[in-house]
């Protein structure tokens, strides 16, 4: 997924891009390889890939994509412990190395690991955030867009909360040019599209066998990258760090923020229904629960 976000934020030309990984070579042979594809896709930033996190310094964004992976059968959650160890590492060499950054956590279970990268880190709320709403929100457009035959450029939706099992796609703000999405799909099939959303990962992975999703990953990360690099203050849905909104304390999940050069500059907080704000507070409430497990 890391290579795939490198490849996308070189073809945007957002600037100069460094890819890290334990193990020596394959950064730097991956960086080759985009790198080699400039003169084709007409980039041309500078690409290079290191083992070692000197080569990082002074970064404007900082991606966490490092952690085990998913295999069939596993749920997020499983993955807490030994990611988290990595987190903490990369983390702290993000913050002793680039302490100006904005840091965006892919890693899963993502919004625990958002939480590990700021307690390490030491960096401020607004600076330190995660990347699942963005992904969410893109798999629940697409669904609709298929069930509806309709272009996915077309459909605005939401999902917020946990990014896990109890995700909540937010249906009381999903429309098709306006129209609701209540008055164009029964509510089965609305049903039917919310349970895909929330196993839209573990599908991927059923399928692929040996890795999971990367392409719709990178997408959105990069969005999120672009919107910082850019100061656009663009409204995008984003694992935040709540202190009362949503009347949630302490606890990262995912909402609509507003991402600029300060990287989350405002918490948006939009009306949602008793069920949908019940939903929320249980996907929160799973979050917790990791976040409970960690050794900190």
């Amino acid at each position: 997924m890391g290579a795939t976000a490198a490849h996308i934020a070189a073809l945007k030309g957002l600037g100069d891009i460094v890819l890290i990984d334990a193990v020596e070579g394959l950064p730097q042979g991956i960086a080759l390889d985009i790198a080699s594809a400039s003169p084709i896709e007409g980039f041309d930033c500078s690409i290079a890939g290191t083992s070692n996190y000197r080569n990082t310094k002074n970064s404007d964004v900082v991606i966490i994509t490092a952690g085990l992976a998913r295999k069939p059968g596993m749920s997020r959650d499983d993955l807490l412990e030994k990611n988290a160890e990595i987190v903490k590492s990369i983390a702290a060499q993000a913050a002793k190395y680039s302490p100006e950054a904005c840091i965006i956590v892919v890693t899963n279970p993502l919004d625990a690991m958002a939480y590990v990268a700021m307690k390490v880190s030491g960096f401020p709320k607004n600076r330190v955030m995660g990347m699942a709403g963005v992904l969410d929100s893109a798999r629940l457009r697409a669904f609709i867009a298929m069930e509806l035959k309709v272009s996915p450029c077309d459909v605005s939706a939401m999902v917020l909360g946990g990014h896990g099992d109890a995700m909540v796609p937010v249906i009381s703000h999903c429309a098709v040019v306006g129209v609701p999405l209540v008055k164009l799909l029964p509510r089965k099939k609305i049903e039917a599209i919310i349970e895909r959303t929330r196993n839209a990962g573990a599908e991927v992975l059923s399928l692929l066998k040996t890795t999971s999703a990367y392409y719709s990953p990178a997408a959105s990360v990069i969005e999120m990258v672009e919107a910082v690099l850019k100061d656009k203050k663009e409204i995008l849905p984003c694992s935040a760090y709540l202190e009362g909104e949503y009347r949630v304390h302490n606890c990262f999940a995912g909402v609509p923020v507003k991402l600029g050069a300060n990287g989350i500059e405002k918490i948006i907080e939009i009306e949602l229904t008793e069920e949908e704000k019940e939903l929320f507070l249980n996907s929160v409430n799973e979050v917790k629960k990791l976040v409970g497990k960690l050794k900190l």
